[in-house]
């Protein structure tokens, strides 16, 4: 006898059980729902990618991140570590085909080998949303509304939405005399919130000296409302410049649209990905702020440039889906269901059989989700199948219930049985 091989997965990869996928799946389609009412439309690219068109642009830490390998036909090929590097080489390659300004979505697994921790694993789900062919302040305010909407739309409490823009900071290193060291500075500062203060200076100073680092962690310090921080941040950056005018042109828009309760500039959100050129967005729950970002993205519009010569400007985010499930695991909002099941048609008598599979097909066309259990067993074990299942009825009917011309409903949270005369009834019953 062959040797048992151990079932197991790889670290930073795991199984999805029903419950777990169920409201993943509830996720995908409340976002659809948020997408679809911004005029985004789908799209899907391969899982992989030629090597050279996803680290083209990407290098640095995000290379060791990659999965790549040679292919049986020795080809150089990654698997997508995100969504935006594999969405430039399709604008670039089917811009012809497309209507501009193009908004697109696309839902779909990623894989980095980074290394795990809470919430955050090697084979996740990213939930893309972005707005190609224009650089204005409103097509950068219509992410900000979109993830608005989308933590709504997914019952999420208490998001904020921290933004900035890497053209003031960048004009800030300038002015500080470090413009040569700003991808390195910009990495560092974007791991403020994982590292902390004192580690963030440290590499500061490492990198830069004593004195630019102390200019650099006075530059981000926040705590100030969105005007008095801008305010201070242009200051810095040298004075009035057009990437502060877009920032005031985003809050003049969240302010006109309701939603400036819910943004926050934050002068250490960098982004650490080196293809994001302007605005940057990362999104925070106020009750759970150790969790993550649970939406991030920025402007690229130099991304596309790396495949042709076309000038494609974009703007877009990302929602970390498999963040947002832990997130309110961990605040106990949830809501997972256990099975779509509503009704078990219980199986008494094999020869009614053909019977219990009528009135399931009489339900299914009433809107009713339900189920036959597939063998005759004691009703107890049935209807503790259909409570595994998140079941809320079991329906009955034995030979002698067929005399009588009756069909048995029970209620499994009640434990108590109503006697209908005809399928009718019961579908009525349940939509009361």
């Amino acid at each position: 006898m062959a040797e048992i091989i151990q079932p197991r997965v790889l670290k930073g990869f795991r199984d999805s059980l029903p419950r777990a996928e169920i409201e993943r799946a509830a996720m995908i389609e409340a976002l659809t729902g948020a997408f679809r009412s911004f005029g985004f439309v789908p799209i899907d690219t391969p899982v992989l990618e030629y090597a050279e068109i996803l680290l083209g642009k990407a290098g640095g830490e995000t290379e060791k991140q990659v999965y790549r390998f040679a292919d049986n036909g020795g080809r150089d090929v990654a698997m997508r570590f995100d969504l935006t590097v594999p969405f430039a080489r399709f604008m670039a390659e089917h811009s012809g085909d497309l209507y501009l300004p193009f908004r697109r979505y696309h839902m779909a697994k990623v894989w980095r080998g980074e290394n795990t921790q809470r919430g955050r694993y090697r084979e996740f789900m990213q939930c893309d949303f972005d707005i190609v062919g224009v650089d204005t302040a409103s097509a950068d305010f219509d992410i900000v509304a979109t993830i608005a909407r989308s933590m709504t739309e997914l019952g999420v409490p208490g998001a904020t939405i921290r933004v900035n823009h890497r053209g003031i900071f960048n004009r800030f290193l300038e002015r500080a005399g470090v413009a040569d060291r700003s991808v390195e500075a910009l990495r560092v500062v974007d791991k403020l919130a994982k590292i902390g203060e004192p580690e963030t200076r440290r590499q500061l100073t490492e990198l830069v000296g004593v004195a630019a680092a102390d200019e650099i962690m006075a530059f981000i310090a926040g705590g100030e409302a969105f005007g008095p921080t801008l305010d201070r941040m242009t200051r810095l950056a040298g004075g009035p410049n057009p990437d502060s005018d877009r920032l005031s042109e985003i809050f003049s828009m969240a302010e006109a649209c309701g939603l400036s309760s819910s943004l926050e500039l934050c002068p250490s959100i960098t982004r650490g990905l080196d293809y994001y050129t302007g605005v940057v967005f990362e999104t925070f729950l106020r009750e759970l702020p150790g969790i993550g970002s649970v939406c991030s993205g920025g402007r690229y519009n130099d991304l596309a440039s790396l495949y042709t010569k076309q000038r494609l400007p974009g703007v877009g985010a990302s929602v970390g889906i498999d963040r947002l499930i832990a997130a309110l695991e961990e605040l106990g909002r949830s809501g997972a269901k256990a099975g779509y099941t509503r009704v078990l048609v219980a199986n008494v008598e094999p020869a009614l059989t053909p019977e219990y599979q009528a009135a399931a097909a009489v339900l299914r066309d009433a809107g009713i989700a339900c189920e036959v259990y597939p063998e005759p067993r004691k009703l107890a074990l049935q209807y503790a199948y259909a409570e595994q299942k998140g079941a809320s009825y079991t329906l009955i009917r034995g030979s002698d219930d067929k005399a009588r011309g009756l069909w048995l409903l029970r209620d499994l949270a009640a434990r108590s049985n109503a006697e209908h005369a005809d399928l009718g009834s019961v579908i009525a019953a349940l939509g009361d």
